[in-house]
C-alpha cells in the first residue's frame, strides 16, 4: 500500500522494520500499548522500533537503566499509512474541530428546539399541539441520518437552491476562486447540523414533554402554585430546571456519539471532520488512522461523561459529589 506496485523486497522488510510489523502480533501490541503511554520505554538500539532517535516521539528523558530509557511523553498514534510520513494525531488534529464546530451545532439546534416543543408539549398535553409534536418526533427518531442528508441535501442545496442559496456539499473552510486563500463559509454548516442534530431533536422532545409532565404533579409544584406564583413563574423558576436531569443525560450520550456517528452526514455533505477522515481511512485501510479515530472518540466520551455527572450535583440539589 505505501510502496506501489514497483517496489522491491528489500524496500518491504524496510518498511516492516520501521513499523514492527516483523515482530510477532503480540509483540506488537505491546509496542502500540507503549506508544500509547505518557510514560513508556524505548530501547537504545538504532535497529530498534522503540529507539527515541527515530525522532517519532515528543518525549522527555527520566532515567536510564543498561540500554532502555524511561520517558514521559505525548501519546504517539503512528503515522498515516495513505498519507506518508504525515502523524496520525496531525491528521485528527486537523478534522476534528471541524467535527467538533458541527457537533456542538446540532447538539445546541437540538437543545433549543427539543426543550421549547417539549415544554409546549407538556403544557399543551392530548391537543392537537402536543399529538403533531409527537408525530415529528416519532418521525425524527426513525429517519435513518444518511437518508435525512440525502434528502436534505437534494431538496434545499439543489431544489430550492435558487430561494435557499444553500449548496449540497460544502465544508467549513473553502479555498477561494483563485485557489490561494481559505475563508469560512458559515451557511454550510447549516444543512448538515440540522440534520445530524434531527435525531437528538426527537429523543428532548419527548424526555422534556415526559419529565416536566412528571415534574408538575410534584408536591412543591402545588405549594408553588399556592403561594400565588403564575404558570409562567412556576414552570420557569421550579420546573424546568429540574425536569432538564434526563435531558442533559442524553444530550451528553448524543454529543459524544455525535464526533463519530458524523460519519454519514459528513460524507455526504463533504464535510471534512473526522467523521469523514474515518471513511477515507476504512476505503484505504488506513489502520493506524481508523485505531486513533476511535480511542479519541472514546476519551471524549468518556470525559464528557464525568463532566455530566458533575453538572447533576448543580441542577439537582438532591445528587451530591462524593
Amino acid at each position: 500500500m505505501m510502496l506501489g506496485q514497483n517496489q522491491t523486497a528489500e524496500q518491504v522488510d524496510a518498511v516492516k522494520q520501521k513499523y514492527g510489523f516483523d515482530k510477532p502480533i503480540g509483540t506488537q501490541f505491546l509496542y502500540y500499548l507503549n506508544d500509547l503511554s505518557p510514560v513508556s520505554f524505548h530501547s537504545n538500539a538504532p535497529s530498534d522500533y522503540t529507539c527515541l532517535s527515530a525522532n517519532k516521539y515528543t518525549a522527555a528523558k527520566l532515567f536510564t537503566i543498561r540500554t532502555t530509557t524511561t520517558v514521559l511523553k505525548v501519546p504517539y498514534l503512528r503515522e498515516s499509512f495513505a498519507k506518508q510520513g504525515k502523524k496520525v494525531t496531525q491528521v485528527i488534529g486537523e478534522t476534528i474541530p471541524n467535527t467538533f464546530v458541527l457537533a456542538v451545532s446540532a447538539i445546541v439546534i437540538a437543545l433549543i428546539l427539543g426543550v421549547l416543543f417539549g415544554i409546549l408539549s407538556a403544557l399543551y398535553k392530548d391537543t392537537w399541539l402536543d399529538k403533531t409534536i409527537q408525530v415529528l418526533s416519532t418521525f425524527g427518531m426513525s429517519i435513518p441520518s444518511f437518508f435525512s442528508a440525502i434528502l436534505f441535501a437534494w431538496l434545499f442545496g439543489y431544489v430550492l437552491h435558487q430561494y435557499t442559496n444553500l449548496e449540497m456539499t460544502g465544508s467549513l473552510y473553502e479555498l477561494d476562486d483563485f485557489g490561494e486563500k481559505m475563508t469560512i463559509k458559515w451557511k454550510n454548516l447549516i444543512l448538515p447540523a440540522f440534520v445530524l442534530g434531527i435525531r437528538p431533536l426527537a429523543v428532548v422532545i419527548q424526555l422534556m414533554r415526559n419529565s416536566l409532565l412528571e415534574v408538575l404533579n410534584q408536591d412543591y409544584i402545588r405549594t408553588a402554585r399556592a403561594k400565588g406564583l403564575t404558570e409562567f413563574q412556576v414552570i420557569k423558576r421550579h420546573a424546568v430546571k429540574n425536569a432538564l436531569n434526563p435531558v442533559v443525560t442524553a444530550i451528553s450520550g448524543w454529543f459524544a456519539s455525535m464526533l463519530a456517528g458524523a460519519v454519514f452526514v459528513e460524507y455526504i455533505f463533504g464535510w471534512n471532520g473526522l467523521g469523514k477522515e474515518i471513511v477515507n481511512a476504512l476505503n484505504t485501510l488506513d489502520l493506524p488512522v481508523i485505531m486513533g479515530a476511535v480511542l479519541v472518540v472514546a476519551i471524549i466520551f468518556i470525559t464528557i461523561n464525568m463532566f455530566v455527572d458533575i453538572i447533576y450535583a448543580w441542577l439537582d440539589p438532591r445528587v451530591k459529589l462524593s
